[in-house]
Order: structure tokens, then C-alpha cells, then sequence
């Protein structure tokens, strides 16, 4: 990921795009690219989505949370490999699996 985040912020900062991108603005450009990723699926079984599309509008997403989490110095890995560590414990596979029930359910 680290190849990644350097080109993203290789890319940003040849367009002097930093001063645009605080933590606020990128959750809001996130969460925007996140609403265009969803119109992919907008009226239409999944399989009929363009999956062209898709993985324009992921990247998208994904190019936004990385920035942010570089905003602050996360260490994608590390952050995703704790969250997976963290849902492993509220949702143990003997309660969940098969089942879509929120871990306060189980």
C-alpha cells in the first residue's frame, strides 16, 4: 500500500491539491465517491451493474481513504488487520455464521 499512498500523494502535491485536503474534506469527498459508487447499483439487479464502473468509483473511495488515513499517519495495513482482529471477537463464526445479525444480536 505504501507504493500506492505515494503516488496519491505524488499526484496530490503536483496540483498543490493539499490545501484542499483536510480530514474533513476528504471524509466529505469519501462519502460523496461512496453515494456514486452506490448509483452503479441504482435500479438494477447486481449483476447488471457495469463493473467498469465499479472499479472507477472504488478507487475513488479508496483513493480518498487513504489520504485521509495519511492525514493522520494511520498505517493502513495495521488499522485494517486491528478492525479484523476486533470483528473476529464480536462476531465469533460458532454466533455468526449464516447469519446478518448485528454482534449486539448474537
Amino acid at each position: 500500500m505504501d507504493d500506492v499512498i505515494a503516488r496519491l500523494r505524488q499526484f496530490r502535491d503536483d496540483r498543490d491539491w493539499k490545501q484542499f485536503h483536510n480530514p474533513k474534506d476528504l471524509s466529505l469527498a469519501l462519502s460523496i465517491e461512496a453515494a456514486e459508487l452506490l448509483e452503479v447499483f441504482l435500479w438494477k439487479n447486481p449483476e447488471k451493474a457495469n463493473v467498469d464502473k465499479v472499479k472507477e468509483e472504488l478507487a475513488d473511495v479508496f483513493a480518498y481513504a487513504f489520504l485521509l488515513a495519511d492525514s493522520y499517519g494511520l498505517d493502513v495495513r495495521k488499522i485494517m488487520l486491528d478492525k479484523i482482529e476486533l470483528n473476529e471477537i464480536k462476531y465469533p463464526v460458532n454466533k455468526a455464521k449464516g447469519s446478518a445479525k448485528k454482534y449486539t444480536e448474537l
